[in-house]
């Protein structure tokens, strides 16, 4: 980045971290300390961690004689950094009573003064991208935020709304748009194909390097799948027959109790419904489906007679055009692993990705909860094949 473009990363910077606190400005002061699950983080954590990242991660080392807003607050926040020392535990952010959102919000306002004074000294060029990174951490945060609030709120029995049709503070319209009924196959002949993050512009270091693969003939749906056709799955015993399901996906449905996706119910009529972060809503049929995990989205490709896609096969068809994409988290069938040529960076950085490259499913797309501007085709999303509580779909292969 360069030092010419300081005013226009100043702005974003101010904006993104202003976004964030309107995120949060429709919740009561007792949900923002709610932590139903281990996944879930409270909103007051993420308000905070993000000012940790800007502060530990980039005006400590940069600013000489740079003092924290406060000692504790590196082992309050701190999420993972392990070369960043000790903090709270995971599972444990819900019990932080304190410090308070009010005292939160004071230390947001502290750093980002900080950091706009600091980027006025005009920074190296390797600072300015250290801020960028901070700037794209906190745009993953506000994805987060939506989804692990729409959990908060939709696991109250109450099932409380986050909005309604006259709060100003984001548009929600779009978290369960139509598409069309009839579904369409795209297809591919094969052949090498160059895939990754190459050129100008903001890229994750897992999104790199670039680099040739081999695809073998195939082709993809042109739409995701919709609530109609997962709800066919459902209704013709997909969640009883053990033959489309893998070890581990039967396990979880064994064990778990799971018929459908999360936030799905029946009314008293027997009618489905679904939660969302305007309350519950009768279920719309021609939305793609969302909240299903990866051993759901298997499960159900396997009973289509489809596949889900290759990382490949995907980031080749959202750049080569004909295939719309950014309403849902999309699971492939990729484990997430390093590319050719990933290097990790040194420093507490070095441990943003790299380090969860096992065990893990790569997502691709975006959702209506993404930031505007954070998503691009080479985007790898990441997430263990039992979580369902981002806004995660299905695309069919073969």
């Amino acid at each position: 980045m360069r030092r010419d473009d300081l005013g226009e990363l100043a702005l974003r910077f101010s904006e993104t971290r202003a976004r964030s606190a309107a995120l949060c400005a429709p919740l009561a002061v007792e949900d923002h300390v709610v932590q139903p699950v281990v996944d879930v983080s409270p909103p007051k954590w993420h308000l905070a961690h993000t000012t940790w990242f800007f502060e530990a991660l980039l005006l400590a080392q940069a600013v000489p004689g740079h003092r924290p807003f406060h000692p504790a607050y590196g082992f309050l926040f701190n999420s993972y950094y392990e070369s960043e020392g000790t903090r709270v535990p995971r599972a444990q952010r819900g019990h932080l009573s304190r410090p308070t959102v009010g005292e939160v919000m004071a230390y947001r306002a502290h750093v980002d003064a900080a950091v706009l004074a600091w980027l006025d000294t005009r920074p190296d060029a390797r600072w300015l991208e250290r801020t960028e990174l901070g700037l794209q951490h906190e745009q993953q945060h506000q994805e987060l935020l939506l989804t692990d609030i729409k959990f908060i709120l939709g696991h109250n029995p109450l099932r409380p709304a986050y909005v309604s049709s006259d709060t100003p503070a984001i548009a929600v319209s779009q978290e369960h748009p139509d598409q069309p009924a009839a579904l369409q196959w795209l297809s591919h002949s094969g052949g090498v194909c160059a895939i990754g993050h190459g050129g100008e512009g903001f890229a994750f270091d897992n999104e790199g390097a670039r680099h040739e693969v081999l695809l073998q003939p195939h082709a993809l749906a042109d739409r995701l799948v919709s609530n109609a056709d997962y709800l066919a799955f459902m209704q013709a015993g997909g969640y009883d027959a053990p033959r489309h399901w893998h070890a581990d996906g039967w396990d979880w449905r064994s064990a778990s109790g799971e018929r459908a996706p999360m936030y799905w119910f029946r009314d008293g009529e027997g009618r489905w419904w679904h939660q969302t972060l305007r309350g519950p809503q009768p279920l719309p049929l021609d939305a793609p489906v969302t909240h299903v995990n990866w051993y759901e989205a298997s499960a159900y490709a396997d009973w289509a007679g489809a596949r889900l896609p290759t990382e490949a096969e995907w980031e080749v068809a959202a750049t080569t055009g004909g295939m719309g994409w950014g309403l849902r988290w999309e699971w492939t069938a990729s484990a997430y692993t390093p590319y050719p040529g990933f290097r990790r960076a040194d420093g507490a950085v070095g441990e943003y990705n790299g380090k969860f490259m096992v065990g893990q499913q790569v997502l691709r797309g975006a959702s209506f909860a993404t930031p505007p501007g954070h998503s691009r085709a080479t985007y790898r999303n990441f997430f263990q094949p039992a979580l369902r509580w981002q806004y995660t779909g299905i695309r069919l292969a073969r």
